[in-house]
């Protein structure tokens, strides 16, 4: 696609990772979103670690959708089957619109990877006051699937026909 009649324009995107046992050492899924966000030009706004904890979670990416200061919201973690995983109930309830597609387009990409498998993530995306919000599974792989098969593009104002930068509240 042709960037030459759009200008970049840098978001500032908040990352939670979502998890029992990971510290800021071990967090190689958070580290990789950072790296990437950043290195594609965009500001992060904060990073986080916290327990799975579904009010936790809720409080934490209710504080980010209500400032100004953050246009995105990337969630690593939670995202699984067993009783602690609970990124999902968590984020659905604060979102306006859901962005059905981003799920959809995830599992389609990673069951090139993954095979069915990939039936089990339960990767969500949403608007909510302007803010975009995405929850991905854990696992670094997942992490760079996401990013680079979906979020790269997305997040860039340049990338026609349609883009989520339009929606966001950037000035």
């Amino acid at each position: 696609m042709s960037h030459a009649d759009t200008a970049f324009v840098p978001l500032n995107i908040a990352v939670l990772t979502v998890s029992d046992t990971r510290n800021e050492d071990t967090d190689s899924s958070g580290r990789y979103l950072v790296e990437a966000l950043t290195g594609a030009g965009h500001r992060l706004a904060e990073k986080v670690i916290l327990k799975d904890d579904k009010y936790d979670i809720r409080a934490l990416i209710s504080r980010w959708i209500a400032s100004k200061e953050v246009q995105v919201v990337i969630i690593t973690g939670g995202t699984g089957f067993t009783g602690r995983d609970t990124t999902p109930e968590a984020v659905a309830p604060l979102l306006d619109t859901h962005i059905d597609g981003f799920g959809e387009l995830f599992r389609h990409i990673t069951y090139q990877e993954l095979g069915t498998s990939t039936v089990q993530s339960r990767a969500l995306g949403g608007l909510a006051n302007r803010t975009a919000v995405f929850c991905l599974p854990g696992s670094t792989g997942a992490c760079r699937t996401g990013w680079n098969g979906i979020l790269a593009e997305q997040l860039d104002a340049r990338h026609k026909p349609c883009n989520f930068v339009q929606h966001l509240v950037t000035a």
